[in-house]
């Protein structure tokens, strides 16, 4: 059973306005938590909020805010606070990628990944943290990748930037024990979102047997509803072995491999989503 209670909880979700980030809320929504919805598309964000309100009497909120910005934790607080809210739990979900070789890829791009998959997630955790700590019965999840687990040729910047979303969440995890707050990170792998529109291109994914955004949501609430749940998931049998099967092998062995799976001419195996 749920050891939280959701009807007590206000859900702050990043990239909300599709795929993972909108299985969350409905998932939330349905438990009975209140919700602030936060992406770009302000369109979507509204559609998804009314839609959630009229289907399980919850207040939801929805904010437009550029995660890229170098203020953006502290500009999506002062939001929340404008708005007379207190927000007690945290997913980090929002977040793109980026395929093809790092010498053909243009600084801006990098730097925009960086800040968004990296800095973002940092910054709204460190603005939002206070407030959770103090709730004392929510939790933080950042939303990681399989890609975290191997270095990943032609998705450089993705897959170490997703590396450091695992282990910051990891260390928080171990700090956080004492709290109450439950932190953990969740690690996707070929989901069937929108993250090949992203990202430009199918060979990021070609190949992969692809998980949905509800498969995706339903492991990381069972993860969520353990009595003592562990500092980071999985989502899916074949890609928790795929992020096991590293420790097996060299560091040398595994990179091989990745450039292997990730070469578009090969077009076979399973690429990190």
């Amino acid at each position: 059973m749920p050891t939280i209670d959701y009807r007590s909880q206000t859900v702050l979700i990043t990239g909300a306005s599709s795929g993972i980030g909108a299985a969350f809320a409905r998932a939330f929504a349905a438990r009975g938590a209140d919700l602030v919805l936060v992406a770009r598309r302000q369109d979507r964000l509204h559609a998804l909020a009314r839609e959630l309100e009229q289907a399980h009497a919850v207040q939801v909120t929805s904010l437009t805010q550029d995660l890229g910005s170098p203020t953006a934790g502290i500009d999506l607080h002062d939001a929340v606070v404008g708005a007379g809210l207190r927000v007690t739990s945290l997913v980090n979900n929002a977040g793109f990628g980026s395929f093809g070789p790092f010498a053909e890829m243009a600084p801006g791009v990098a730097a925009e990944e960086i800040a968004v998959d990296v800095t973002a997630p940092v910054q709204v955790t460190a603005a939002f943290l206070p407030d959770v700590i103090e709730a004392g019965d929510g939790f933080v999840i950042n939303v990681a990748s399989v890609a975290a687990y191997a270095p990943t040729p032609r998705m450089a910047v993705y897959g170490a930037a997703k590396a450091f979303v695992l282990s910051f969440t990891e260390s928080l995890w171990a700090e956080l024990r004492p709290t109450g707050v439950t932190v953990f990170a969740l690690s996707p792998g070929a989901t069937s979102t929108q993250f090949n529109s992203v990202v430009g291109t199918d060979d990021a994914t070609a190949g992969a047997r692809m998980r949905t955004p509800d498969d995706v949501v339903t492991t990381a609430l069972r993860h969520l509803d353990r009595r003592h749940p562990g500092p980071s998931v999985v989502d899916g049998v074949s890609n928790r072995l795929a992020s096991a099967f590293g420790r097996f092998i060299s560091r040398r062995a595994t990179v091989a491999l990745m450039a292997r799976l990730t070469d578009p001419a090969r077009r076979a195996g399973a690429a990190p989503a």
